[in-house]
């Protein structure tokens, strides 16, 4: 979670960033082991860049992180509320982060670096929330995009059998009728709990997921929709026909990925693995993202408080180079920040959505996730 105040006749900004920390089995992947500093070195990384530029106008920016368990995050949020504490940048759960919201003081300003629930941006939106972290609608599109453009139109949809698995797949089930795809056939993987590595696990799954995709209809190509992380990674060269995995696996829709090289992004990789001495990941980038938001607004506008600033960020005259390519700009009627998606399949980005050929009457960003006719969100009107 991310906080700034500045008072109005103060030139010290000073921020912090509240994670929440959830219990979790191991990752399928040695390579996704969570930091100890994820998100957090992101934040110093934005702190670094908001002095660069607040040194020249008098402002100086500090940063606060904390870390929070799910049952002590309201008393740590709480803490830093009375602290002073008014802008904040969240990285927890959907429900955490709405509870959060309406704990916030009217004077509060949150910015969510973390969940991807498109409710959030719909029918359970919250007006002091700014949503950095793209929505899970976003992350389908992008990947849907890429598909109908290399005319991958017949789809094998494999979920999960948690709710945010079920809410994903019901994403990709829209991005398909958005894009004019066709979901051919869906299969749900049950999640029985237990470890999910053992020393024979490739020795199982080997002989498994062939057995678990056989007689499928025919299909162009596999998409997973497994935000649990429970099977998507064993699915390439695994499955029982020949085709390619894109979602949850193999080609994965990020904001961020240690391979992202054009635009500067060399740049920023660099001085983020000299700060951090690792590579950069999502969490990292959109808490760098929230707070260079904020820093920008700041900036742009000389003040400080949640009011001028949220204003200013959903205005049309904000928007900020994100390494992107295009500069990032912010949805009026739901808080969501648009930016591209990087198609990335672990060892480069294959793509980035939105893809050419698909249009909007305002801007193209606005043809991943939910345009303004489709999200249900009213508190921002």
């Amino acid at each position: 979670m991310f906080v700034a105040t500045l008072p109005a006749a103060a030139s010290e900004i000073q921020a912090a960033v509240l994670r929440i920390d959830y219990p979790a089995l191991l990752p399928l992947s040695r390579l996704d082991l969570p930091e100890e500093d994820r998100a957090f070195a992101g934040a110093e990384l934005a702190t670094e860049d908001n002095n660069t530029t607040g040194r020249f106008l008098g402002h100086t920016f500090e940063t606060r992180t904390v870390a929070a368990t799910p049952e002590n995050a309201l008393a740590e949020f709480q803490a830093l509320v009375d602290a002073g504490y008014r802008l904040i940048v969240v990285l927890a759960g959907a429900d955490d982060l709405n509870a959060l919201a309406d704990a916030a003081p009217d004077d509060a300003l949150l910015l969510n670096a973390r969940s991807g629930d498109t409710s959030l941006r719909s029918e359970n939106c919250r007006a002091n929330v700014v949503h950095v972290a793209p929505s899970d609608a976003m992350r389908a599109d992008a990947v849907s995009q890429f598909l109908v453009w290399k005319r991958w139109t017949d789809w094998f949809l494999i979920g999960g059998s948690n709710e945010k698995d079920l809410r994903l797949a019901e994403a990709y089930r829209k991005a398909a009728e958005k894009f004019g795809a066709q979901i051919v056939e869906e299969r749900t993987f049950q999640d029985t709990g237990g470890s999910r590595v053992s020393d024979s696990g490739h020795v199982l799954v080997q002989r498994q997921i062939p057995t678990f995709t056989q007689k499928s209809s025919g299909h162009d190509v596999v998409v997973a929709a497994d935000a649990s992380d429970v099977f998507a990674e064993y699915l390439p060269y695994h499955t029982w026909d020949a085709a390619p995995v894109a979602g949850a696996a193999g080609l994965r829709p990020v904001t961020w990925a240690p391979t992202h090289e054009s635009w500067g992004a060399t740049q920023m990789q660099r001085r983020f693995e000299k700060l951090a001495g690792r590579h950069m990941g999502e969490e990292d980038y959109q808490t760098w993202l929230a707070l260079r938001i904020l820093g920008e607004a700041v900036t742009r506008t000389g003040q400080g408080d949640a009011a001028a600033l949220r204003d200013y960020i959903l205005s049309e005259e904000f928007e900020l180079a994100a390494f992107k390519g295009v500069p990032v700009t912010v949805r009026p009627w739901n808080g969501q920040v648009r930016q591209p998606i990087l198609l990335s399949n672990g060892r480069m980005t294959v793509s980035v959505s939105p893809q050419e050929g698909f249009l909007h009457q305002a801007s193209v960003l606005d043809t991943l996730g939910l345009d303004a006719p489709e999200s249900q969100c009213k508190e921002f009107q």
